[in-house]
């Protein structure tokens, strides 16, 4: 079970002591037994800092998910974000947005506050 929120807060990722995510258009997807994701229009990501991966992975309820590496100072964090280039029709919503694993990431903040 999930849900697609959009939201005006202000949600920030933190990484390698860069700031690479800033958004006040962020959708926070909530799912059964997973932390909030907070899912970032293209546009709000530094996405000069990134690099798409080789890696992919299936999720029945959005689709196949493809992966970007970060690169920060002469340093890789492989895999540190997704999106669903063609999600399943049933979530249409995600298409194209980018979420960063919360656990990888130095911080992600809502408003000023760390999630």
């Amino acid at each position: 079970n999930l849900r697609l929120d959009e939201a005006s807060r202000q949600v920030r990722v933190a990484l390698g002591g860069e700031i690479v995510a800033e958004s006040t258009r962020a959708h926070y997807l909530f799912e059964t037994n997973m932390p909030t994701r907070y899912y970032i229009p293209k546009d709000d990501v530094r996405m000069t800092l990134l690099r798409q991966a080789d890696s992919q992975t299936r999720c029945p309820y959005k689709g196949i998910a493809s992966y970007w590496s970060a690169v920060l100072g002469g340093q890789t964090f492989e895999d540190i974000a997704w999106s669903y280039l063609d999600p399943v029709p049933e979530c249409p919503r995600i298409r194209d947005l980018m979420c960063f694993y919360n656990e990888k990431v130095e911080a992600i903040h809502v408003d000023g506050l760390e999630v």
